[in-house]
């Protein structure tokens, strides 16, 4: 298993991590199953919204003796009302809500607490301006959150939150059909059979500008929806007209900017192993760059997907990288530091491009690479 920063919280996760949809399979008994399996494949991340307590006891009960084996996403605002799920901004309910999760899970901390399900700038705003942020700020405070986090499939709330410097972790939906979709507040619109009728052309700006502004401000992402509910994965239910694999997704959703790990739903051991199949793929399984190009319903012409194919430079330029960098840099009036150390430490320069288009001949998405090169080499100089 593969570990990466989670953003700047100093936290090391592992590159598949988990979601929870699994754990009440079997009355509950495939919790256990799913944590060994877990350790097993050096898993150490999860994420828990769901607010059942017979799932969230099941849970604190499996990781009894290995607390410290897992870094745990766990979610605020998510709450058992009546007998069913609900979300909630009652900050009493809240409040409640989070007792009951740190007493279910047998713990004393959550290593990112999530504030659950923000698709809204109004709920946002509610959020920010309201006692659930400052009740997040204080449970970090106590230490009993060690990182604040926000989840949402809107980029446009997402990027007010990463924006406003009070979240340190976002989990967002990505995956190759979602990024192509506007901002929405409705999530069902993400997967609407009418907005994939006519073809759609590159990814939507505020997507990327999202991406690239949480690779620049630490922030790190939890992928949600990667295989789009299982919809990518089958031919007849893809939006893009035709299935991808596992790897294929998971491998898109890891070449994004600022994501640390995917979390890929599972109910079974099985499923678990499907994605964790992922570390020892081969390069060809895990190019989803071909797949893409022949899409039918779906065109990123001109658009860089840092796939590679590009490779290889006869002056060794990582041109994925640079240009990944390029798009960063060109975010922002000024070249943020770190973006221009990153720049600085790669083997090879755009200065030294030689402007041969072996690279664009080999692009399947049709990108100006030696316009990218040529640009590069103006903003960073030598």
């Amino acid at each position: 298993m593969n570990y990466r920063d989670l953003g700047n919280t100093g936290l090391k996760v592992s590159e598949i991590g988990m979601g929870c949809e699994g754990f009440s399979e079997n009355q509950y008994k495939n919790t256990a199953r799913m944590l060994d399996a877990a350790q097993e494949y050096g898993i150490n991340y999860f994420d828990l919204y769901a607010s059942d307590p017979q799932l969230r006891a099941s849970v604190g009960k499996a990781l009894v003796g290995r607390r410290e084996d897992f870094i745990i996403q766990a979610h605020i605002c998510s709450v058992w009302k009546n007998g069913q799920y609900m979300r909630t901004r009652d900050i009493r309910e809240v409040r409640a809500g989070f007792e009951e999760l740190m007493t279910l899970l047998q713990t004393d901390y959550l290593d990112v607490g999530m504030i659950h399900y923000v698709d809204s700038l109004c709920d946002w705003e509610t959020i920010a301006n309201g006692p659930v942020l400052e009740y997040a700020r204080e449970l970090k405070q106590a230490g009993r959150i060690h990182h604040i986090g926000l989840s949402s499939h809107n980029p446009e709330v997402a990027l007010e939150a990463v924006k406003s410097g009070a979240i340190e972790v976002l989990m967002f939906s990505i995956n190759p059909c979602y990024d192509l979709q506007p901002a929405t507040e409705n999530v069902e619109e993400l997967w609407s059979e009418k907005n994939y009728a006519k073809p759609l052309v590159n990814m939507d700006q505020e997507r990327q500008e999202l991406y690239e502004l949480c690779q620049r401000r630490g922030v790190g992402i939890t992928v949600m929806k990667a295989f789009g509910g299982g919809d990518l994965l089958d031919e007849k239910l893809s939006p893009a007209g035709k299935a991808l694999t596992p790897a294929q997704c998971i491998h898109y959703a890891l070449t994004r900017p600022a994501v640390a790990t995917v979390l890929a739903g599972a109910r079974s051991v099985e499923q678990m192993k499907t994605s964790v199949a992922y570390e020892t793929a081969t390069e060809e399984e895990k190019d989803y760059a071909l797949a893409f190009a022949a899409f039918p319903n779906i065109s990123w012409k001109g658009h860089c997907m840092y796939c590679s194919h590009c490779a290889p430079c006869p002056k060794k330029i990582d041109v994925a990288s640079v240009t990944k960098f390029l798009n960063l840099a060109k975010a922002q009036k000024e070249i943020p530091e770190t973006v221009r150390e990153h720049y600085a430490v790669l083997p090879h320069h755009a200065r030294e491009c030689i402007r041969c288009g072996a690279c664009e001949t080999r692009c399947p998405f049709g990108v100006s690479i030696m316009e990218n090169m040529k640009e590069a080499a103006e903003i960073f100089g030598k």
